[in-house]
Formats: structure tokens, C-alpha cells, sequence
């Protein structure tokens, strides 16, 4: 914070010009459209939406149950023939239940992991021809997941591997990005939430520059997977 307030203020003494203070002048939005929009929507209501706004954005949206969550592992793995898979470090698959899948997958996942190092952790996620990852919220309007970088699961974990694919409880289904960020506030007021950044990521990457011809995957992981489980 000292640094911050020493850099500002020898901008605006080059400036010469006063700093300007938030607390002098507050925020005031103009309409209540972030919090209103969508607000009406049901459980199931959200849910549809987020499944048309994923395909929109070239998501492979599906859905299953914690009982039956490790199969549909095993069939994302098994469709993308990954022989390299990269997992987080994350007490999630305890949550999922997925520990036992998880600590018997084949072949051997490699893990991102807390402390090794950027490199090695980015050199390991480069060679991953899979990765799969938590998310921490799905918003219904844009087919975008949010996720928070944790020690063990960093902000590479979901940019470098060839194909990605990210759970999501259905009961993490939110309207819109405004919804996602009072959640966050809130686990960073109490504690249970410390990050660098916060990942909003709509789909695989897409680019038309030449000719004007969609293609989908240039940069990044060639296409990503929301795998909703809908009784959590």
C-alpha cells in the first residue's frame, strides 16, 4: 500500500495536477442492471441458459452425476487418447469424490504442484496432451467459468494442455459475472479465498484473422469441456 500511495503520488506531482481520491468520489452506478438482470431465473432456468451459451461459444457442454463423474472421466480421457493427463493438487477430488479414481487413473496423471517451481510446473502442463480441472463458477449468460489460481492449480494449468476439461456443480451455475464476484468478495473478507488472479474463461480461443474463417483452438488448449455434475 505504501508503495502504491508513493508511485501515485509522484505521478501527479509530475502531473501537476492533485491525486484523485476514490473516497472524494464514490461510485455510483447508473442503474441496478448488473444485479437485476437474469435475477429471476430458476435453478434449471440458469442451467439451460449456461448449456446454450457454452455451445455457442464452441464448449462441449455435458453433464452427469457425482456417482457416475469418474466414468465420465475415464470417456473424456479415452476420447481425447491422452497418455500424458495433468491434474491439480486440489482437496476437490475429495469433495467429488474422485480420490479413489483419481489415485488409481492410468496411465499416471502428472500434477501440478504447490512450490515446485513455474517452470517445472509450466513445462509439465505444456507436455500434457489433457488436463482436468475445478471450476469455481459457470455463468449462465456468457458460457464463461471462472477460476481462481490456487497453489495447486495454477493459471497455466488451463492454458497450455492440449485439450481441457473443467467440472462445475451445477449449484455453481450463476447468472452473470457480477454474481461471481460478491462470492469472491466474500471469501476474500473471511479468509477462506488467496489468489494472484482470477481466470474468466469463455471456451477455447478463436481467431478470424485470416480470410475472415473461424478458427477455433489457435492458442491455448483445441477445445474445452464444462462437465456439469447436477446433483452437487
Amino acid at each position: 500500500m505504501t508503495e502504491r500511495e508513493a508511485f501515485l503520488d509522484s505521478l501527479a506531482t509530475a502531473a501537476k495536477r492533485p491525486r484523485h481520491q476514490l473516497q472524494d468520489h464514490p461510485f455510483k452506478p447508473l442503474n441496478d442492471l448488473p444485479d437485476t438482470t437474469l435475477a429471476d431465473l430458476s435453478a434449471d432456468d440458469l442451467f439451460a441458459l449456461a448449456e446454450k451459451s457454452s455451445e455457442a461459444v464452441h464448449v462441449d457442454f455435458q453433464t452427469t452425476t457425482k456417482a457416475a463423474l469418474p466414468q465420465a472421466l475415464d470417456a473424456f480421457l479415452a476420447a481425447k487418447a491422452a497418455k500424458t493427463p495433468m491434474l491439480p493438487t486440489s482437496t476437490a477430488f475429495a469433495d467429488f469424490g474422485l480420490t479413489t479414481w483419481r489415485d488409481q487413473l492410468t496411465p499416471q496423471p502428472s500434477f501440478w504442484v504447490p512450490n515446485a517451481g513455474r517452470e517445472a510446473n509450466i513445462d509439465t502442463a505444456s507436455h500434457a496432451d489433457a488436463a482436468i480441472g475445478f471450476a469455481d463458477y459457470l455463468l449462465a449468460e456468457s458460457g464463461t467459468i471462472t477460476v481462481a489460481t490456487t497453489p495447486g492449480q495454477g493459471r497455466a494449468f488451463h492454458f497450455l494442455p492440449t485439450h481441457y476439461l473443467a467440472v462445475i456443480k451445477k449449484s455453481h451455475i450463476l447468472s452473470r459475472s457480477r454474481q461471481a464476484m460478491y462470492r469472491y468478495e466474500k471469501a476474500f473478507a473471511d479468509g477462506s479465498l488467496k489468489t494472484s488472479n482470477i481466470n474468466f474463461i469463455t471456451g477455447p480461443s478463436n481467431s478470424g484473422d485470416i480470410e475472415m474463417v473461424l478458427i477455433v483452438g489457435v492458442h491455448g488448449p483445441l477445445d474445452m469441456t464444462y462437465l456439469v455434475v447436477e446433483d452437487m
